[in-house]
């Protein structure tokens, strides 16, 4: 069926995001529709996919006032899908999930429609259902669809959701939702398990807090409450419990610390911070054996400068370091078998779209704290991270609006120089900020100049004044290099091929106008030429990853090189291609794409006739947080069939999952791999939510060679540098599939 691999590890991809977004959801499950947002979309309903028109619809509707309508804004759909979603956590059990609910069609071609179910542990996918196999699609009536799905004892969080990926227009209406035979809503409410934190609703409607002093000292103090309010929120047995709402307890102590003039005072308002975290039993104390696997340790030495703190509250907060803590923890949890921190209960107050000063100052404290306990890659970030903190106290306080609010979050998840953090969820205000228009070409970085590249349609004969291989010098009269200079703040990525990669797509190619200006060169003259824009929903960026839909996945090169594109790779197909590839001379690996499976101990162990170790990690601690230790080295291969080359290409498409799985393929002996710097980001990420509703990412867990050689900010070891040209884009050539191919054909 039409790109369900692709489908089902984009969807497992944006559980985290999810997960976020919908922690806060305990009761009354708004499946008919009928409760509406601020902005008219379901109450509780986030949207998953692109390419698709995703609305309430109070015309077409099975029951009730409303339906959800989920329209193709194209008339080919490639890759794509729209889908309408919930998730509910699960603190119940049960043996059986049914999902019912009832699908219009009209005009559904080139897909198909159905209702998603899928059950999530931690940190992985454990049942999943779309009703692909049913192949729904056409024009049809009001129909009622049914699926079922066991319900595992390690279930975390059950997603629905209505689909279309196809052409045409689907309606859902009147879902049901089942616990073994059970309605979801009586269920949750006989198995609720009730947290004080959660029912803290003083601050519900704004913090009421006004700090309009950001001066040096004003900075200073307001850091360090930032550090001793996390400090506590991690490390206290009471908060750990869901005693006290911690957010809450923030603004509670806000205004007196506002008001103190001297060190005593501020640090008897911190005493207060303490206080209400509740009392610890003294006795029961923490021993914490940090041994030689420890990678990264707690920074905790500000624990014990009584000259700041003084000496109450210094011995306190040395106390409540070494107080004996549970793995239960009301914020955080770490992923069973992976060990990725999950942030648990952090509201995003979605609803406040321009948070108050006090409700800002609460995001950049959540931010830089999980940072400071659950980063494991803290000590890459460049520079200390307390400087940072007091150097965004300002800019999180100036904030005049939510533009501004945004892009002040922005250029603080850029400071970790992650690839997988950035500001994820189609934030419209970010998108507004980006622009909704684009150019119908496509451009990247070569050679340190923006080439044109290709093209995502030859709208308004785009064509006919732009050319494969021009490079473009000037943007509305601003040189490329200005504005390189200008995005780089606000470009969260781990290294700078990675920000390069990713500024044209986001900021140097979008406008909200209908034309962009381009200073343009071929090689002989510079033209100036004034190109219109299009909606970008119109343009089908998934030849940015795949940009040979028309060709398989796997096929001969010559009739004696195996040639292999993971971005459409399949495990079921690893059969067929052993038998395509036996004789081959080499196998090309074109890892510049994501993989669409999981490949090391599939395809790896087909490449590998050795078992050796390729990868280990480092997780962290929720006993002792900010401690990040090493596990064992992981092995893969030992049933190698293929002895033939292999060569592997990457560049700073190479991400994540596809970074790992070269780790995989590269500790063959006959693995070679050639290309440039890869984005630099692996191991599986972890969901961060803050105030006004934004959604982020980090990656969860460290990820290094065997010998302890790092990936994070580096990318991963290539054994053959080597870049395209422009005289190579301008002659159509793919320069690095050319070296590969060359290199497998030698002796």
């Amino acid at each position: 069926m039409k790109f369900y691999s692709f489908l089902l590890i984009f969807l497992m991809a944006l559980s985290a995001s999810s997960y976020a977004q919908s922690s806060n959801q305990t009761a009354g499950l708004n499946l008919g529709f009928e409760q509406l947002n601020e902005s008219g979309f379901p109450k509780d309903w986030f949207i998953w996919g692109q390419g698709y028109t995703i609305r309430t619809d109070t015309t077409e509707k099975y029951q009730g006032k409303n339906s959800i309508m989920i329209q193709s804004r194209t008339e080919t759909q490639e890759n794509q899908f729209g889908s309408p979603a919930l998730g509910i956590p699960v603190t119940f059990k049960g043996k059986e999930v049914e999902l019912s609910g009832f699908l219009k069609l009209r005009n559904v071609d080139n897909g198909y429609a159905g209702l998603l179910l899928r059950i999530d542990g931690e940190g992985k996918t454990l049942q999943f259902d779309n009703m692909h196999q049913k192949n729904i699609h056409g024009s049809s009536e009001w129909t009622r669809y049914t699926t079922r799905l066991p319900l595992p004892n390690d279930a975390c969080y059950i997603y629905i959701a209505a689909m279309n990926t196809g052409t045409g227009t689907v309606w859902a209406d009147g879902l049901t939702l089942k616990i073994d035979g059970k309605d979801i809503n009586v269920v949750i409410k006989e198995n609720a398990k009730t947290y004080r934190a959660a029912n803290d609703h003083t601050f519900d409607n704004g913090s009421g807090i006004s700090i309009s002093q950001v001066d040096k000292p004003a900075v200073e103090n307001l850091a360090l409450l930032c550090k001793v309010w996390g400090f506590l929120k991690y490390y206290h047995p009471v908060i750990a419990s869901g005693e006290v709402n911690w957010d809450y307890a923030l603004f509670k102590v806000l205004p007196s610390y506002l008001s103190s003039k001297t060190a005593k005072e501020r640090n008897a308002c911190l005493l207060n911070l303490v206080n209400l975290a509740g009392d610890i039993n003294s006795k029961a104390t923490e021993r914490n054996e940090r041994n030689k696997d420890a990678k990264i340790l707690p920074d905790l030495d500000w624990l014990t400068n009584k000259k700041e703190l003084g000496d109450t509250l210094s011995n306190k907060l040395i106390q409540i370091r070494s107080a004996k803590r549970k793995m239960e923890h009301y914020y955080i949890g770490l992923a069973e078998g992976v060990g990725n921190p999950i942030f648990k209960n952090e509201n995003s107050y979605a609803s406040m779209t321009f948070p108050d000063d006090g409700f800002r100052l609460l995001s950049l404290y959540r931010y830089w704290n999980i940072i400071n306990y659950f980063f494991p890659y803290k000590h890459l970030i460049g520079e200390n991270w307390n400087d940072v903190l007091t150097g965004f106290i300002p800019t999180f306080l100036n904030a005049k609006n939510e533009t501004e609010y945004t892009l002040a979050a922005l250029q603080l998840i850029a400071r970790i120089h992650d690839t997988h953090a950035n500001i994820w969820g189609g934030n419209k205000v970010l998108e507004m900020y980006k622009g909704i228009r684009s150019p119908a070409f496509q451009a990247r970085f070569i050679e340190g100049q923006l080439v044109v590249t290709g093209f995502y349609s030859d709208t308004l004969g785009i064509k006919n004044q732009v050319k494969t291989g021009d490079i473009i010098t000037k943007i509305n009269g601003i040189t490329t290099a200005q504005l390189i200079k200008k995005y780089l703040p606000l470009t969260p990525a781990s290294n700078y091929p990675t920000q390069l990669r990713d500024i044209p797509r986001n900021y140097l190619l979008r406008t909200n106008d209908s034309t962009l200006l381009f200073e343009i060169s071929d090689g002989s003259k510079v033209s100036e030429l004034r190109l219109p824009t299009i909606d970008r929903r119109k343009l089908n960026f998934t030849i940015d990853y795949i940009p040979r839909a028309d060709l398989p996945a796997y096929y001969l090169i010559d009739n004696n090189i195996g040639y292999l594109f993971p971005g459409k790779y399949k495990n079921t197909q690893l059969k067929e291609i052993e038998k395509l590839f036996a004789g081959t001379k080499g196998i090309i690996i074109d890892m510049r794409c994501y993989p669409s499976d999981f490949m090391p101990f599939t395809f790896g162990d087909y490449i590998k006739a050795k078992s050796s170790p390729f990868v280990k990690f480092t997780t962290g601690s929720i006993r002792d947080p900010g401690l990040f230790t090493f596990g064992g080295a992981i092995s893969n291969g030992g049933k190698g069939k293929y002895t033939g080359k292999v060569v592997m290409i990457v560049n700073e498409l190479s991400q994540s999952n596809a970074e790992y799985t070269t780790m995989a393929f590269q500790s063959s002996p006959n693995v070679t791999v050639i290309g440039s710097t890869t984005a630099g980001a692996d191991g599986n990420v972890s969901a961060i939510t803050l105030p006004g509703g934004i959604s982020s990412m980090i990656s969860g867990i460290g990820v290094y060679y065997p010998d302890g050689t790092e990936t994070q900010r580096k990318g991963v070891k290539i054994d053959i540098p080597m870049q395209p040209t422009i005289n190579g884009i301008r002659a159509g050539k793919d320069e690095l599939l050319e070296k590969a191919k060359e290199m497998i054909l030698s002796e």
